[in-house]
C-alpha cells in the first residue's frame, strides 16, 4: 500500500522560505513522475513542480526561479524548497506520485491533471502573509 505523508507547511511572511517534505512508503515504481500540486480556496488544484525517476525536474511558470523539487532516494522523501514566497502561494500543498511507467507525465506539453496521479498525500497548509 502506497502512503505519502506531507509535512513542513506553516505560516510565513512574504519573501520567506519553507521546505515541504513528503515521506513515501510502499512506493516501488522504478520509472515514475512525482509532483507537488497545490490548491487555493475556490481554485482548481494546479501542478507546481515535477520530478522524474531520473531526477530531472520541471516547473510551472509560477514556480520557476523560486521553487526547487528534489528527492532523497535513500530515505524515500520528496522535497519542495520554496523561496521568495508570495501571498499568492497560499494553498494546501499535496505531493502525488504516478504509477509505474509514468515518467513521461513530467514532460508533457500540458501540465497533467490531478487524475493522472493515483497516489496522493493528505496535504500540508502553506500560509503566506504580506
Amino acid at each position: 500500500q502506497v502512503q505519502l505523508v506531507e509535512s513542513g507547511g506553516r505560516s510565513v511572511q512574504a519573501e520567506g522560505s519553507l521546505r515541504l517534505s513528503c515521506a513515501a512508503s510502499g512506493y516501488t515504481a522504478s520509472s515514475y513522475c512525482m509532483t507537488w500540486y497545490r490548491q487555493a480556496p475556490g481554485k482548481e488544484r494546479e501542478g507546481v513542480a515535477f520530478i522524474d525517476s531520473g531526477g530531472s525536474a520541471s516547473y510551472a511558470d509560477s514556480a520557476k526561479g523560486r521553487f526547487t523539487i528534489y528527492k532523497d532516494n535513500a530515505e524515500n522523501i520528496l522535497y519542495l524548497q520554496m523561496n521568495s514566497l508570495k501571498p499568492e502561494d497560499n494553498a494546501m500543498y499535496y505531493c502525488a506520485a504516478g504509477a509505474e511507467g509514468s515518467a513521461y507525465l513530467c514532460w508533457t506539453p500540458e501540465t497533467p491533471g490531478p487524475a493522472a496521479f493515483p497516489y496522493w498525500g493528505q496535504g500540508t497548509q502553506v500560509t503566506v502573509s504580506s
